[in-house]
């Protein structure tokens, strides 16, 4: 009779070694070894022989799309992150930090998923009258939602056989644990164990799962990094936790485009969908004040106008500090960089910090000239006109080169009531301007700080 065997697991990476390390090998981290027994498997017939296959190989050709796989989730800043809908028999991962709103964003959903379908609504956190109680805080009511409180793998597929429901839900997948695996529930295996099951029920069912994540210090999803390759989809809720506003992004979406984003809002009865995250966005912005200026970035298909805040103050070390919330800092640090070189600022005499209001992070290329103005602005002590928006990216020589989608950011930006707009000269000639915006288009970023300072 075959031995167990023991090894080690990764929690980072999930990286298997066949003994214990300090590092891990693959990914690099410290003290992340994790041991596992694994039992040998039970003889049975080979797996080289055909027969009792319980499917054989198709044609491309033989393979039909006529049927719809994609339906409504009732919110439609859910559906659009998912790139049009949920899809049936998917496995979709949800994660974010303790108290964000996932399990509440779930919930919610079920409210329109019931009316057409079947939902099964699995807690390992939660008994059966807590998410009653929340249920009817959220005014979830329906009766085509069954919830059950348990852990046990194996009771959850046995629940899944007897009520067969077309929609599961489970909450969380670090909570369950399958009994013929002898590690804790969150571990590396279990977590792999319980994920691999629940793909295979709804690939082999065509149920579509739901699946809640915890995420660890570093913000990634808790567990094997496995886990992230194993689902179809994986969304992130983030937000400040002083702030009632929520984004959902995705960071992989085998159905759809990861550059999209949806906007929520925490109310006291659950989570609200904003359907203009730019007028969120600018709420509260100053009028003619020194270091702010407007950017227009494409959030997918989506524009979204939001405010750029740069404060530069006169250091007092050796080496001037430098700080960005909501955009990426070595791109800050190169902006600086350039802003100094080519358009004559004493940058390396000064400290310099750069925030994007609401929580957004810009990370495309069109946020790169709104940067350079906030910091001109606050570097000269004048303000940029609050009626005006800039669009465009900035390259190391100081040239400011076209970005894609303008049509639609320059209907973003009149649609919110700015009058003008500053954009790249080349790559702009044949761009159908909005009735009542006027437009500055210049060449570098010398030319663009003298026109709107």
């Amino acid at each position: 009779m075959a031995k167990a065997k023991m090894v080690y697991f990764c929690t980072q990476c999930g990286n298997e070694t066949p003994k214990w390390q300090g590092r891990c090998p693959a990914c690099g981290a410290w003290n992340s070894m994790e041991e596992h027994i694994e039992k040998p498997s039970a003889p049975g017939r080979s797996t080289s022989s055909p027969v009792g296959l319980s499917r054989q190989p198709k044609s491309l050709r033989e393979i039909g799309t006529d049927q719809e796989i994609r339906f409504t989730t009732g919110m439609a800043e859910l559906d659009r992150v998912l790139g049009g809908g949920a899809v049936e028999g998917s496995l979709v991962l949800v994660g974010g930090a303790p108290g964000i709103g996932k399990s509440t964003l779930l919930l919610q959903i079920c409210s329109c998923l019931c009316r057409e379908r079947k939902v099964l609504y699995v807690s390992g956190e939660e008994s059966e009258r807590q998410i009653k109680l929340r249920a009817q805080r959220l005014q979830v009511t329906t009766d085509g939602l069954l919830i059950l409180s348990e852990t046990r793998l194996s009771d959850i597929l046995e629940s899944v056989e007897q009520s067969a429901p077309d929609i599961l839900i489970v909450d969380s997948i670090q909570t369950l644990y399958n009994e013929n695996n002898e590690s804790s529930p969150g571990s590396v295996s279990q977590v792999k164990d319980c994920t691999m099951a629940l793909m295979h029920l709804s690939k082999s069912r065509g149920i579509t799962v739901f699946v809640v994540g915890h995420i660890n210090k570093d913000g990634a999803i808790a567990g094997p990094k496995v886990l992230e390759h194993m689902v179809d989809c994986v969304l992130y809720f983030e937000g400040d936790p002083n702030s009632t506003y929520r984004l959902l992004r995705a960071a992989k979406n085998r159905f759809g485009s990861t550059n999209e984003i949806g906007v929520f809002e925490m109310a006291d009865a659950g989570l609200e969908e904003v359907p203009n995250p730019s007028q969120m966005l600018l709420e509260g912005r100053p009028e003619n004040a020194c270091g702010t200026c407007v950017a227009c970035v494409m959030e997918g298909t989506r524009p979204v106008l939001a405010e750029v805040q740069a404060l530069v103050a006169k250091t007092t070390f050796n080496v001037p500090r430098r700080a960005a919330d909501g955009f990426d800092f070595n791109r800050a640090v190169l902006l600086l960089a350039v802003a100094e070189k080519r358009a004559g600022m004493k940058l390396s005499l000064f400290d310099a910090y750069i925030n994007v209001i609401g929580g957004l992070r810009l990370d495309e290329p069109g946020a790169d000239l709104p940067v350079i103005l906030a910091v001109a602005s606050s570097y000269r002590d004048t303000a940029i006109d609050s009626h005006l928006a800039a669009i465009g990216e900035v390259g190391l020589t100081g040239e400011i080169r076209a970005v894609s989608h303008m049509n639609q950011r320059l209907g973003e930006v009149v649609r919110l009531g700015f009058h003008k707009v500053i954009i790249p000269r080349v790559g702009t000639e044949k761009l159908v301007i909005p009735q009542g915006l006027e437009v500055f288009r210049v060449r570098n970023i010398r030319e663009a700080i003298e026109t709107v300072l």
